[in-house]
């Protein structure tokens, strides 16, 4: 009697695997790729699945230092092994890392929140920019993700769909600086000052400008600092409150200092973090001016059973010691612009790379089509062949047309000279 192959036995394994998970987790959890990877273990930039093949991550952020870096892994076992409760006793660790925290942000932001995720954050923010400015209207952009709580999924045109978000918010076109010569970017703040008329038109009272340093789900942009700037003077002088959300494009990961905001010579008065705080481990964060939470702590009151727990502080602080001691911040840069300088040569090479957007380790690049169905349907393709030969990306913009290349920090020359190649045999089977 003949043996299936380890081939076919793996095969079962993970459609046993798949039915087991739709059965026991619903139809909401969707697993990346059409076929889905069962990874067992973590190192670094590299990711392993079941039968030890080895994936290059250009994708996770959200160990930004490094899958299971040795010092957050030590920090974590080290301080759940001695003590882990909540803020409400008196804890050394918890001020050491918001007083580190609070150390690497300008210093008219006073005050840190802490969270369980970057979801969270972004809740909270609203709800101090809400009780701090009295309104209730937020501005997006049009094709923003924010989270997934209730306030922040209707926040998350992404996710909801432009229906989705409620008719006292508002969405704006994101400073594309791509299509018409980078006019929706040169547009950005023109349309920020309409959609507060609008409000006011409506009786609405503008409570806050969210925007995402990176525009990361929008296709990855990097406009001129000017016309955030602007944008963010129209929505004070309306009385609102700007709020940066660095869960995607902070610590360090745009390669010029540690936040994305300060690209544009932006000073927020508040900062949500989330995603990389932790190198995996479930932490978020708002940073605030203190005037803005003196009413709001003594009319409202913040408690988090779990936000910012020892644990947590611990792997902060780690993180953070990683970064600075690592040199992770120089290397995004040097990297990065390393990176570029590939990913930029395919355009000579694949007429579909219309265009490749960069700041530090982040990555956008456009494929484009004859149609904008079939440009998604390419970028698919590429996110897909790219997975089978070993290297993971995704995608993201309105048009689904945007590779999404955001790996963790410490990736190399070495690892971007690794991406292109597969990037470019991807393209080239078009």
């Amino acid at each position: 009697m003949s043996q299936p192959s380890p081939a076919s036995a793996s095969a079962d394994a993970e459609r046993a695997l798949l039915e087991r998970r739709a059965r026991l987790l619903g139809p909401t959890y969707r697993a990346f790729y059409r076929n889905p990877i069962h990874l067992v273990r973590g190192s670094g930039v590299w990711l392993y699945d079941a039968q030890g093949r080895k994936f290059l991550d250009a994708y996770n952020n959200v160990a930004s230092v490094g899958h299971c870096h040795p010092r957050v892994v030590e920090a974590l076992s080290g301080q759940a092994a001695t003590l882990n409760t909540h803020t409400r006793y008196l804890s050394e660790i918890i001020l050491d890392y918001a007083e580190k925290l609070l150390g690497t942000l300008p210093p008219h932001l006073g005050h840190a929140m802490f969270t369980c995720t970057g979801s969270e954050a972004n809740d909270l923010a609203i709800r101090i920019a809400q009780h701090s400015s009295g309104g209730t209207g937020v501005i997006i952009t049009d094709f923003a993700y924010h989270g997934a709580t209730i306030a922040t999924a209707q926040l998350s045109p992404a996710a909801v769909g432009a229906k989705g978000v409620p008719a006292h918010h508002r969405a704006v076109a994101a400073p594309d600086t791509f299509r018409d010569g980078g006019r929706a970017a040169d547009d950005f703040a023109r349309n920020v000052a309409a959609a507060i008329d609008d409000m006011r038109a409506q009786n609405i009272r503008p409570a806050a400008l969210l925007l995402d340093s990176a525009f990361s789900s929008d296709g990855i942009f990097f406009p001129d600092g000017s016309v955030i700037r602007e944008a963010a003077d129209h929505v004070r002088k309306a009385g609102g409150i700007v709020i940066a959300d660095e869960v995607q494009s902070g610590f360090g990961r745009l390669g010029h200092g540690m936040w994305g905001f300060a690209n544009y010579g932006l000073e927020p008065d508040i900062v949500t973090l989330g995603k990389p705080i932790g190198d995996g481990h479930p932490m978020g964060a708002v940073i605030v001016r203190p005037q803005l939470v003196s009413s709001f702590g003594s009319n409202t009151g913040y408690f988090n059973t779990f936000g910012g727990n020892p644990v947590a502080a611990a792997v902060g602080i780690a993180v953070l010691e990683v970064i600075e001691g690592e040199g992770l911040i120089e290397n995004a840069r040097t990297v990065g612009a390393y990176t570029r300088n590939l990913l930029r040569a395919l355009q000579s090479r694949h007429g579909m790379v219309a265009d490749v957007r960069h700041n530090g380790l982040y990555f956008g690049v456009e494929l484009t089509a004859e149609d904008g169905a079939t440009a998604a349907a390419k970028t698919s393709s590429v996110v897909e062949a790219m997975r089978e030969d070993g290297v993971l990306i995704s995608s993201c913009g309105p048009r689904g047309n945007v590779l999404k290349i955001r790996p963790p920090l410490p990736f190399s020359r070495d690892n971007a000279e690794q991406l292109a190649e597969t990037l470019d045999r991807a393209l080239s089977k078009w």
